[in-house]
């Protein structure tokens, strides 16, 4: 290449078969999973189970922390030539904190897989955690989260877990305003210390074949401690939360359990079905039908009411648990009916969905899980978070087939199971509009 870089290589012909997912593991636990999708890029990702669930009153906030220190100076690297070397070789990185797990990510094109690996595995395993650095991340997020903090609305699913749940998915994922400060270079390296280890960590990669792909990680994770954190435990309680805010419209979050969370996968895939039921979006949106123009928020809420600005359905799932329900805004005269709706509208749910709304879901969630997996950057997540769930990636066709088996009991029965416990709550905005939480309870008895 007269530009000095490695060349892709050369277009191969179309597969005859679908590629699969493999995967082996190393004698320390850590998982080498990966699939050989077509075409001239990879993409690599280390995911960890590690996150704010693993948190202490001491290092709260520490996941928010790493996710922004993610991919600066090394034992072995500055930011600077960090940087330099991944624009070299045409990648790109990126990292991402969550309750329960940390993910780091690089693409790059098939040709140049040995030095992004090799990379992302020292911005890993060898953070440095320099104190400069350390203290000018903490700033940043904190100016960030006291932005945040200037609207209530933004910060509302955060406080919506806070009563939701006693324990580990309790805490804040988002930093409070004025911890980050407080969490010491020395605090970062003790955390990753403790929960980096093999049994919590899987290597994944979607464009590479996997033998390919463990041949080259061996001796880059083959040093990793072995081990495995005990998962944190978390009850769900219900709750309400509520901040006044001087705006000319008040948001409110309604949501019940979903018990057995992404491990119970018949009810992750009635999940699925249901926010793609209930859909929603805000008042104004372009696009048809693939836009969710025909689900039951958008023909039943927002079609009919001027003065609702946004409902949506909305779900966040975890390994045993989860919470979904009903994001509803409106204007702040208004958002006493505007809840009334979301209530009305769940508990239509716990009786039968007519047959073509069901079908239109289901041929809606399956379109947008089968395109986004033609992504291999979507591939890789997929193939990480699963194997962290489950121990190994469900094949696509288990999950296609479990779709389209589902039924409008298998909704009704999920939903009336959901409205059984006491509801989540969190409003911001006109509160003397908002009912009593007791009040919100009878409303489900």
């Amino acid at each position: 290449d007269p530009r000095g870089g490695p060349l892709p290589p050369p277009q191969q012909p179309a597969p005859t078969t679908a590629p699969t997912t493999q995967a082996d593991t190393l004698s320390n636990g850590i998982t080498i999973a990966a699939e050989n999708t077509p075409g001239p890029t990879a993409s690599l990702g280390v995911f960890i189970n590690s996150g704010s669930v693993y948190e202490t009153d001491a290092n709260a906030g520490i996941s928010h922390l790493l996710e922004a220190l993610a991919f600066k100076s090394t034992q072995h690297r500055t930011h600077f030539r960090l940087v330099r070397e991944v624009e070299n070789i045409g990648g790109s990185f990126a990292a991402s904190a969550s309750r329960e797990q940390m993910v780091y990510v690089m693409d790059t094109t098939k040709a140049t897989v040995p030095e992004a690996l090799e990379i992302l595995a020292d911005a890993v395993l060898n953070p440095k955690f320099t104190s400069w650095e350390v203290k000018a991340a903490a700033a940043q997020l904190e100016n960030q989260v006291n932005e945040l903090s200037k609207s209530p609305a933004s910060l509302l699913l955060e406080r919506l877990h806070s009563v939701a749940y006693e324990g580990a998915l309790g805490r804040p994922l988002i930093a409070l305003p004025g911890s980050l400060s407080r969490i010491s270079p020395d605090q970062l390296a003790e955390f990753v210390q403790r929960h980096y280890v093999g049994g919590n960590m899987v290597v994944a990669g979607g464009g590479i074949e996997q033998k390919e792909l463990q041949q080259m990680a061996a001796p880059l994770f083959g040093e990793v401690p072995g081990g495995k954190t005990e998962e944190q435990g978390s009850k769900y309680t219900g709750g309400d939360y509520r901040t006044a805010a001087t705006s000319d419209e008040s948001d409110a979050l309604l949501a019940f359990e979903v018990p057995g969370g992404w491990r119970d996968m018949k009810t992750s895939i009635a999940v699925t079905a249901l926010q793609f039921l209930l859909g929603g979006g805000g008042s104004f949106s372009s696009g048809g039908p693939g836009k969710g123009m025909h689900s039951r928020l958008y023909k039943r809420v927002l079609n009919k009411h001027a003065w609702v600005s946004n409902a949506t359905a909305f779900s966040t799932l975890y390994n045993d648990t989860g919470l979904a329900g009903i994001h509803i805004t409106t204007n702040s005269r208004h958002i006493d009916h505007g809840i009334e709706i979301a209530i009305e509208e769940l508990q239509a749910l716990t009786e039968k969905v007519p047959e073509v709304e069901l079908q239109r879901a289901k041929n809606a969630a399956l379109g947008t899980v089968l395109s986004s997996l033609e992504s291999r950057s979507v591939v890789s997540e997929d193939i990480g978070r699963q194997t962290l769930t489950y121990g190994s990636r469900k094949p696509v066709p288990e999950f296609v087939s479990a779709l389209k088996e589902l039924t409008s009991k298998d909704i009704s029965d999920l939903v009336s199971k959901m409205v059984k416990q006491p509801p989540a709550f969190a409003g911001s905005g006109n509160l003397s509009a908002m009912p009593r939480y007791d009040a919100l309870c009878r409303r489900f008895d």
